[in-house]
């Protein structure tokens, strides 16, 4: 059965995506890896350690853009990657409410 024609146009265009986003699909899934690892080597569920790998994923993905921001290199987000995945959901979380309780005023009652 012969290939269409348009078969290595797309895999062009696929390998350049491919390339263009590694650093982001790399952190991803080392964010996933290291915490479902932990999760797992703590004795928690394949399910707790799926959601918690997914979570730890989108975090770092939402990491990229603030580094761009910030004009620092994508490349920093695998290791950032790594250390939420190692950190978990429940520590972020926490850190994330004390700086936003150090930094943003509370409303008067």
């Amino acid at each position: 059965m012969p290939m269409p024609e348009k078969t290595p146009e797309f895999w062009v265009i696929a390998l350049a995506w491919l390339s263009h986003h590694s650093p982001t699909i790399y952190a991803g899934l080392a964010s996933a890896l290291m915490a479902a690892v932990r999760i797992i080597y703590g004795g928690g569920s394949r399910r707790q350690a799926l959601l918690e790998a997914t979570i730890c994923t989108l975090l770092t993905i939402s990491l990229i853009a603030v580094l761009e921001y910030f004009g620092l290199p994508s490349s920093l987000a695998t290791p950032a990657g790594i250390w939420i995945g190692f950190l978990g959901v429940k520590k972020i979380a926490d850190l994330a409410d004390r700086f936003a309780d150090f930094k943003l005023p509370r409303r008067s009652d």
